[in-house]
């Protein structure tokens, strides 16, 4: 690890390249980026009996397209991405066709030191906000995109995580009501509430200083665009692209900007953006871990709360104060007490939805096809696929 890593600028360098250290059923013996993976069985590990799959072989590709026709030739045995168009085909018809339980949520994100919001208040800057996200029909989104009954989504911890206390999150309890329709940062995402919401997204931007014509379109005297920064497939652009559709209908500009993975990794990390497309799968069954990503020194914080920008200070207009959230989290990692511990994680999310910076879509889940002469392969509700115990027939 340490020869891979000698000026400790990449401590993930390890594991970059084919034969990285592993101690689990398979070790990774070829790597070919962007095109394909191989993995062995370990014969060190420790229940290597039951292995039954000597290779595994992955085809790597940001073409959802490409992933499934390699599927439907028989080229693929498994995959989990699934192009759009062709989920209607297979979805409550095709028993190689599958839904899992996902933890995580869709969303989009705001860079809040975007000099989008530049001569405005940190009011007016959540107000824009919020108009965005009242703007977004995730109805259609979930519809016609998503296709597999996704939740929408008006929180950012997910439906069917636990508050480690014995409970679901998402629930209402002696002390609290969730979502809390009167708390700042929650609104009601459903296709009936969303002329209502349109409404209310126009007199936020009257209130952020925009103005209106009679038909409820931005006037040119006072004109918003900004540019939407996505990552290659089928999915991501198309949600873009309703998006820039949804914000067209009060006259709103949106550039979507499709770039590969690692570039908009790498863009969204560095606060290089307005407003970009982003998703948390949980790592474990807690809502600190959607909460702790938005602490100011938090490597995920790509929303650059509490960050200072190019002149070195935290933009006027920006979500003031953040180390109070910061303490927040700090004070719930604390915490021994499990229900006073779940209060202050209600308190985090509702600072967190009270910025308006983080906008849920929906709540993920998980399609994806395997074939019939395939058996043992079972997924997590954190994404994982397990293929230790798989077995394959001939077809």
């Amino acid at each position: 690890m340490e020869a891979a890593n000698t000026d400790g600028t990449n401590p993930g360098a390890w594991a970059l390249e084919a034969g990285f250290v592993s101690n689990g059923p398979y070790t990774c013996t070829a790597w070919n980026h962007d095109e394909s993976m191989t993995y062995t069985k370990n014969p060190n590990y420790y229940d290597a009996d039951s292995v039954s799959i000597e290779t595994l072989q992955f085809m790597l590709s940001a073409d959802d397209t490409a992933i499934y026709n390699a599927y439907m030739a028989g080229n693929l045995d498994f995959i989990d991405t699934i192009p759009n168009e062709q989920i209607p085909k297979h979805n409550g018809t095709d028993p190689e066709f599958y839904i899992a339980t996902n933890i995580g949520t869709y969303y989009v994100g705001f860079n809040v030191n975007s000099k989008l919001f530049e001569g405005k208040t940190p009011e007016q800057a959540n107000a824009m906000r919020e108009a965005i996200n009242l703007l977004i029909d995730r109805q259609y989104i979930v519809d016609t995109i998503g296709q597999t009954g996704q939740e929408l989504a008006n929180t950012f911890v997910p439906a069917g995580m636990s508050d480690s206390n014995g409970a679901e999150f998402r629930q209402n309890t002696d002390s609290y009501t969730y979502p809390d329709a009167e708390a700042v940062g929650y609104f009601d995402p459903t296709e009936d509430a969303y002329e209502e919401n349109l409404q209310t997204a126009i007199s936020l931007l009257e209130s952020a200083g925009y103005e209106f014509d009679d038909n409820g379109m931005l006037s040119s005297s006072t004109p918003l665009s900004f540019t939407y920064l996505t990552n290659e497939g089928a999915g991501n652009e198309a949600i873009g692209a309703a998006i820039q559709q949804d914000m067209a209908a009060v006259g709103i500009t949106v550039d979507v900007e499709t770039q590969s993975w690692n570039v908009f990794l790498n863009e969204r990390k560095a606060g290089n953006y307005d407003v970009c497309r982003q998703g948390w799968l949980a790592d474990f069954d807690d809502p600190i871990n959607m909460l702790e990503m938005w602490t100011t020194e938090s490597g995920n914080n790509d929303s650059q709360f509490g960050r200072p920008d190019e002149t070195g200070s935290v933009p006027s207009y920006a979500p003031q104060n953040w180390d109070t959230y910061n303490d927040l989290i700090a004070s719930i990692k604390a915490e021994t007490d499990l229900t006073k511990r779940v209060g202050l994680m209600h308190q985090a999310e509702d600072m967190l939805m009270g910025t308006w910076a983080v906008v849920p879509l929906y709540y993920y889940n998980d399609p994806y096809m395997q074939k019939s002469n395939v058996e043992g392969v079972y997924t997590n509700s954190f994404g994982y696929k397990y293929f230790h115990h798989a077995t394959k027939t001939a077809a």
